[in-house]
């Protein structure tokens, strides 16, 4: 029933903006009410797509939790985390009713006469269903099971005690960062402090579920599902297939041409799957023993893979940057163009270093063929046209960025269900509940992020990093560095949507203080976290990598150190060379 309630809101959340885009060059007619009709739906999916992260498990968490390996301190660990995730979405529940019950005396209604507060009544559901799957997550057997009810309803309780309950919050809050370290979800992690230090403060709980509206109201954020389930039809097609022929044929003559197919090729498909890794789920099986054949070592070859894999992250229409323009209230539109030099770069950096090593291995080439050329040209033309469309629709002003996201799906399902008939009807569900997951797991952590960002700006903890880094550095080019190296080191741990929705409220004031732009400031902090991807111990693409080609971790940061080279290389330069980011925009903005 949920899962069915989760595909209808994607797709009218589609829908809508597409009948107002379509219908205005013919007059005046528009969906009345579409807008908080898009917000009610965005909530929609938010939380009962937050249940379907938790029921497939992929809610985001830290990397570090793999350093555990398996065995009984695995166990105990997934108890642990089960039973945190559990109280804090349970103490979440019970705020949210509240808050439901606050907006049902205002008495507002939706157009068409719906009142408000009853859409709102899915954000106390589904987070006690949330509350409710980690239950039953926490233990194999029934005592586990009861042991961890036993700790959620402790954990609710010590609320109505609060004179006695205040002392324990530190010890509490010390509980849920370990829990986290040890693989609880980031979401739970942001709710659960929040509430804790809220709750020290004699301010209700029900402030951290409040936030949630300054979220949805931003008119940016449904974007993030739209495009989210856009990747996730690409990458469940035969879209990779078709890309690495067109590219094959465009750039296998060249020396070195296969390695230059496969950063090409996956900077395309990281554009539209937010490199959350699905690039090499999707194309490494698919590229790695392409380039094993045409005589790449093995150590390359894993270590292409491995960094190609988070190319692309600055192109539109890329997630993470849609998401860090939500949190920093910077306009998408000059952060893609802004990312659009400094992405070239990283790509044609990989590709030189591909074509070098191709040139010592000497690779085997594939003469160039204008009959193949043109033949996969005509294959890919739909998966081609995808973002020429999403492009020539946005920067031309036809369409908003919600209205080109919404265009991007709808084209999307056409190709892959009615022209190359990868998927059919029946399949549809199955991709866009997958993809579900994914926006609710984001979209949760981004709402749970804004509750702890008000406690932070509320007790003024930007101002004291603000006056302890001032102490110690006065030179914007050191405290660069030292931002490069943070982000690098974080980057490498935190998921690139938590990185973002964590990290961003406290950097981007730090760097106004230094006089930083904003727009260079953006690049610079998605550049660091595609870098942080490959950074030992715990990259993400590491992991990735590892679990896909059956590799130990530690093998491949052997054959990743290259490539983190010349990337980090490229990074120092975006970062000290902002008209890299800045000149397009002002040539654009210039009469």
């Amino acid at each position: 029933m949920w899962e069915a309630l989760l595909v209808a809101s994607l797709l009218l959340l589609a829908l809508l903006p597409m009948i107002d885009f379509a219908a205005r060059p013919f007059g005046r007619f528009h969906v009345p009410g579409a807008s908080s009709y898009v917000q009610v739906l965005t909530f929609f999916l938010t939380f009962l797509g937050g249940l379907a992260a938790t029921a497939a498990g992929e809610h985001l968490r830290l990397s570090t939790a793999v350093l555990l390996g398996e065995g009984r301190l695995r166990v105990a660990a997934d108890f642990l985390t089960h039973a945190v995730a559990a109280s804090v979405a349970a103490v979440l529940s019970f705020a949210a009713v509240r808050v439901v019950l606050a907006d049902r005396t205002l008495g507002r209604v939706l157009p068409f006469g719906a009142p408000e507060w009853l859409g709102e009544t899915v954000m106390p559901a589904a987070l006690a269903g949330m509350a409710l799957l980690y239950v039953l997550k926490a233990g194999r057997s029934w005592r586990g099971r009861a042991l961890a009810a036993a700790a959620v309803a402790l954990v609710v309780a010590l609320g109505a005690a609060p004179d006695f309950s205040r002392h324990l919050v530190l010890p509490l809050a010390a509980l849920v960062i370990i829990a986290t370290l040890v693989g609880a979800p980031v979401f739970a992690a942001m709710g659960g402090l929040a509430a804790l230090f809220f709750f020290r403060d004699g301010t209700p709980v029900s402030a951290v579920t409040a936030e949630i509206y300054r979220l949805v109201a931003s008119p940016t954020l449904p974007a993030i599902p739209l495009l989210t389930a856009c990747g996730y039809l690409l990458a469940d097609s035969q879209a990779a297939h078709r890309l690495v022929r067109f590219f094959r044929a465009l750039l296998g003559w060249m020396p070195g041409g296969v390695a230059v197919l496969v950063a090409a090729v996956c900077a395309v498909f990281t554009a539209f799957t937010g490199g959350s890794g699905v690039t090499i789920i999707a194309l490494g099986g698919l590229v790695y023993p392409i380039l094993r054949e045409d005589g790449y070592p093995e150590g390359f070859s894993l270590g292409l893979v491995t960094a190609a894999g988070s190319l692309g992250l600055l192109f539109p229409p890329s997630l993470p940057v849609i998401l860090y323009s939500v949190v920093s209230k910077i306009p998408a539109e000059k952060l893609f163009l802004a990312g659009l030099l400094p992405g070239t770069l990283l790509v044609l950096i990989v590709a030189l270093y591909g074509m070098t090593v191709g040139k010592r291995v000497r690779a085997s080439k594939q003469p160039f063929s204008v009959k193949e050329a043109a033949a996969a040209t005509w294959e890919a033309k739909w998966e081609l046209s995808i973002p020429v469309a999403m492009i020539v629709l946005f920067a031309t002003g036809w369409a908003s960025l919600l209205e080109t996201a919404a265009f991007a799906v709808i084209y999307t399902i056409v190709i892959v269900v009615f022209i190359h008939r990868d998927l059919t009807l029946g399949d549809l569900p199955k991709t866009l509940v997958r993809g579900s997951a994914m926006i609710g797991a984001v979209l949760l952590l981004l709402s749970c992020a804004l509750g702890m960002t008000g406690y932070l700006v509320e007790a003024q903890i930007p101002d004291a990093v603000l006056a302890a880094v001032q102490a110690h550095i006065h030179s914007p080019l050191v405290f660069l560095l030292v931002l490069n190296v943070v982000l690098l080191v974080l980057g490498s741990v935190l998921e690139v949507f938590s990185a973002i929705v964590i990290l961003t409220p406290l950097v981007v004031p730090l760097a106004a203080a230094y006089g930083i732009d904003p727009v260079h400031l953006g690049v610079i902090f998605l550049a660091n976290l595609e870098l942080g991807f490959l950074f030992p111990p715990v990259g993400l693409n590491l992991f990735l990598s590892s679990s896909r080609f059956g590799k130990p971790m530690t093998a491949l940061y052997r054959h990743v150190l290259p490539f983190l080279a010349i990337l980090g290389g490229g990074v120092l330069l975006i970062t000290y060379w902002p008209d890299l980011s800045l000149a397009l925009g002002r040539m654009l903005a210039s009469p």
